[in-house]
């Protein structure tokens, strides 16, 4: 029961859409059947968000068409969601066809292990969520006011502990997946060809679901690379005796704030106890169940769960998820992570089989690169993981077919990460222009020139080998997780981001502002310096983002509610 205070301020017009939509339904079948334009309405555009899929229009066509006086170029952006990056040979080949199907040819790999079409009109929207579905992978949850994607390490067969934290992803995604029937009855036609929803209720979401969303992470020392921090929810695999013991429980954490606006901010999360395997899906709905009651469902922009907890403080949230739990959390386990990176190239695992890490720039993959991972599906004896950091893993590959592997990404002039710079190799870009409506700047379409120049200079210094992560994002939400980058590049103009320095490798420290709207060639001229100061007077191991505060380029953020100062 919602009791607090809080409620009895004015709600956020998406609570009304959410109580009045029938748990999802909507009119968004009627919305589909008018052929007379290539969207759909206002409120509707709120309720495809909770099955998948969000309304775009190219931005690069958007004034001619407006002096035209015709319609925007409307298309979908299909978000498929897949807990822990789990995906087989045959779930990737289906996808890949329906890019060039219903889609722009391209495939997008998120930050958060998820695939992403864009350029699906209207008129197939209905049949490419239905063929999505006959993959065996679905949409539901991939976006709106619940909990998104799990995410887990990115190859399970790395050890058994690593198969031990996809497992717990999976049953966390399972457990708090929408029960509305709302998804199969708009894309399925009513049909169960895979369960997503049998139920008119919500048990654990209610009729009117979460404040806004809700992201959870799985993370196995030393390598955080899920950027456990950045999520909602977190669980730190602590391992004892050849097994993982429990997990540490991490809450709060988020990075989507706005310009000018210092109320809110980027935030890691706060570590807070210890629980076993057993009762690790247990928290993850109890922790749900607090934000569902007491997130603030007044303003979107300060409906994160890391808001609740900044306005009310740890303590009173552990005391109350010890309350819902019946029984309290043990006290946090000592652990140590060294990188976000991912694994790349090639790397035996504790099952005697092979895995191959690969590099794709912002995790667009077109032409040429997708044909090659198209044949190696084909092909090959293998498994796909998707990565936290827009990149794949090619798992359980025999020893026979290496070679085989190798010949294919060459014939297909696949860039290997042994060809690029550890700065390259630690990049994420969101998707930005020309097709989210949110972007300030542009963010996939230049990050790679940048990187392009500062390569140059990293190459001169003796760098190139020295693992720098760089983020960059179209705009203040932080999609592309640019407050955990050593480099931080966000969105504030065309032309022009906020430079960002000091987050830790390990992402467990937030930057902070280095320099205010400057553009690319600002950006050059001010990473300079900093590149060739680290060069020469970094001490041994020392990471970029560590230097920049030791040096004084930025003061070190301690939390959230510092990110401003």
């Amino acid at each position: 029961m919602i009791s607090d205070p809080e409620k009895s301020k004015k709600l956020a017009k998406n609570e009304s859409i959410k109580e009045g939509s029938n748990f999802l339904r909507g009119t968004i079948l009627e919305g589909l059947s008018d052929t007379s334009t290539g969207a759909i309405s206002a409120d509707d555009a709120q309720l495809t968000k909770f099955h998948g899929t969000y309304l775009q229009d190219n931005r690069d066509e958007r004034a001619a068409l407006i002096k035209e006086k015709k319609e925007k170029a409307f298309s979908f952006m299909i978000r498929v969601r897949v807990p822990g990056g789990v995906c087989t040979p045959k779930q990737w080949l289906g996808i890949d066809k329906l890019c060039d199907k219903f889609g722009d040819n391209s495939l997008k790999l998120t930050t958060r292990q998820a695939f992403q079409l864009y350029g699906v009109v209207k008129s197939n929207l209905k049949q490419t969520m239905k063929e999505i579905n006959d993959t065996l992978l679905d949409t539901l949850a991939a976006c709106g006011d619940v909990n998104r994607n799990v995410m887990s390490p990115s190859n399970p067969f790395e050890s058994e502990l690593h198969g031990e934290a996809l497992k717990l992803a999976q049953q966390i995604h399972d457990h708090l997946t929408p029960q509305t029937s709302a998804y199969a009855e708009i894309w399925l036609d009513g049909e169960k060809a895979k369960v997503v929803g049998e139920k008119t209720e919500e048990p654990i979401y209610g009729k009117t679901y979460l404040p806004r969303k809700f992201k959870i992470a799985v993370a196995l020392p030393p390598r955080n690379d899920v950027d456990v921090f950045s999520n909602c929810l977190g669980y730190v695999g602590i391992p004892e005796g050849g097994k993982i013991a429990g997990y540490n429980v991490l809450v709060g954490g988020g990075l989507g704030m706005t310009h000018g606006k210092t109320t809110t901010f980027p935030r890691v999360a706060d570590v807070i106890g210890f629980c076993t395997p057993e009762q690790a899906v247990q928290v993850s709905e109890e922790v749900v169940k607090i934000q569902r009651d007491f997130g603030d469902r007044s303003d979107r922009r300060h409906a994160r769960l890391k808001y609740t907890i900044e306005d009310r403080g740890v303590e009173w949230f552990k005391e109350e998820l010890n309350k819902r739990l019946g029984w309290e959390l043990q006290p946090v386990r000592d652990f140590t992570f060294e990188s976000t990176t991912d694994r790349y190239g090639w790397n035996e695992d504790a099952d005697g089989s092979w895995t191959y890490g690969l590099f794709f720039e912002s995790g667009r993959l077109r032409d040429k690169a997708k044909l090659a991972i198209r044949e190696i599906a084909s092909s090959i004896s293998c498994e796909f993981r998707l990565t936290a950091n827009q990149n794949l893993v090619i798992a359980r590959i025999s020893s026979g077919d290496k070679v085989r592997i190798d010949q294919i990404l060459s014939q297909h002039e696949v860039k290997l990460p042994q060809e690029l710079s550890g700065l390259r190799l630690n990049s994420i870009a969101c998707t930005a222009l020309p097709t989210c409506g949110l972007a300030l700047a542009e963010s996939e379409r230049y990050l790679p020139h940048l990187i392009d120049e500062l390569d140059a200079i990293i190459d001169e210094l003796g760098l190139r080998n020295e693992s720098i992560a760089i983020r960059s994002t179209g705009c203040p939400n932080g999609c592309g997780r640019p407050y955990l980058g050593e480099i931080g590049l966000v969105g504030k103009a065309p032309g022009k981001y906020n430079l960002y320095l000091g987050a830790g490798l390990d992402g467990m420290r937030l930057n902070k502002l280095y320099k205010p709207a400057i553009t690319h060639d600002e950006i050059v001229s001010e990473l300079k310096p900093v590149l060739k100061a680290f060069a020469e007077l970094r001490n041994q191991n020392e990471h970029f983002g560590d230097f920049c505060i030791r040096q004084g380029y930025v003061k070190a953020t301690g939390q959230g509610s510092d990110f401003h100062d």
